[in-house]
């Protein structure tokens, strides 16, 4: 563990001599260059922390070697390619945030079924979010300490009879708007961000089928559509971020259910109408709701429930009466402009004449059609 120093160059191409290696630890320091193929050689390696510093490339794909690896934290790097979909079965947490990542999400990723932390964010990635995340099925169930010898974050490593090292795993990343360092907890913490990439489409409705997640974070993509009319249903939710998107239509009326939550960032989307009742809801800052159309507390503006519809029959009167009036007007119009162009066509041979004429006769017509749009 060579963390949190001031280490240059490439990291050294020689792991083949360390096979019983459990934890490679070189996070935060200044190292650049590719990760060498012979990383994969440490086939009983646990853990692998790369996060803050210069790497770059693609992933090796040597690494599918290390089997019995749980935790991959790779943030803050500049690591191109696809998404590799060779990742062994045993990881648990699966961090690439803040790199050069590009492609669509693969599907293979759902195989990951003890899968519980994976971000995504601050990527290139593209296309819809995978229906079938719904399978990451260490999101979907809650923890049970019978289980928990499988998801371990103690490593325990011998060097002699008489001396024990034990080291405690530990995880840092976005949750509830702010970075978090969790270690002796990791393991009961569930956490998914796909935030700013550029996907699109709706958010599929199987994916509030992870009842057990903790972290959702979707925002700044380019997501359409309505927000999952089952979003309730994930009922350990404690921090919701769905901004900067393009979804539509009205908060669905279930996410009162969320009881758990006290991160909610729905701005700057299209939503409209009133803001769910619930004692979440009403408590987070207005900032969680601006660049909407909303309507209801904590916002200032009030939903209108009793406004006056006119009757049936006085529409269609009015609507005859537009249809009289405005082709009176546009008639009206119409015989203006053609009587300028009567009487003032000697001037059109003249081109400076003809430039100041159409740009009058421009703003002529504006001027009517804004007196009709603003009578009807």
């Amino acid at each position: 563990m060579l963390d949190n120093n001031l280490l240059t160059g490439e990291i050294p191409d020689c792991w083949l001599h360390w096979p019983y290696l459990r934890v490679v630890n070189l996070e935060d320091n200044n190292l650049m260059g590719k990760i060498p193929s012979s990383i994969g050689d440490l086939v009983a390696l646990y853990s692998l922390h790369l996060r803050n510093n210069n790497l770059y490339g693609e992933l090796p794909v040597s690494l599918q070697n290390c089997q019995e690896l749980f935790l991959l934290d790779l943030r803050g790097n500049k690591f191109v390619g696809s998404i590799p979909i060779w990742f062994g079965q045993s990881l648990v947490v699966l961090i690439l945030r803040s790199n050069m990542f590009r492609g669509t999400i693969p599907d293979e990723l759902c195989n990951l079924t003890k899968l519980q932390i994976l971000d995504l964010a601050h990527n290139n990635l593209s296309g819809t979010i995978p229906r079938c995340f719904q399978n990451l099925s260490s999101m979907a169930t809650k923890f049970s300490s019978k289980g928990a010898s499988s998801t371990e974050f103690l490593v325990y490593m011998f060097y002699s009879a008489t001396f024990r090292f034990f080291y405690i795993e530990n995880a840092v990343f976005v949750a509830k708007g702010r970075e978090v360092k969790y270690n002796t907890v990791l393991r009961l913490v569930t956490s998914l961000d796909l935030s700013t990439n550029m996907l699109f489409g709706e958010i599929p409705e199987e994916l509030t089928n992870l009842t057990s997640l903790q972290t959702l974070n979707l925002s700044d993509n380019l997501l359409t559509g309505r927000i999952p009319s089952k979003i309730g249903d994930m009922g350990a939710l404690e921090s919701l971020d769905l901004s900067v998107n393009q979804l539509s239509g009205e908060i669905s009326p279930s996410i009162s259910n969320l009881t758990f939550l006290n991160h909610l960032n729905l701005s700057y989307n299209n939503l409209i109408g009133q803001i769910p009742k619930s004692t979440q809801l009403q408590s987070f800052d207005l900032s969680s709701y601006a660049g909407n159309k909303l309507c209801g507390s904590p916002l200032e503006e009030c939903c209108s429930t009793n406004e006056a519809m006119p009757p049936v029959g006085d529409e269609k009167q009015r609507e005859g009466h537009f249809l009289e009036d405005g082709g009176f007007y546009l008639s009206l119009g119409l015989g203006f402009a053609f009587g300028f162009w009567i009487v003032l066509g000697s001037l059109l041979s003249n081109v400076p004449w003809s430039n100041a004429f159409s740009q009058f006769q421009n703003r002529i017509v504006k001027k009517f059609y804004a007196a009709i749009a603003e009578r009807y």
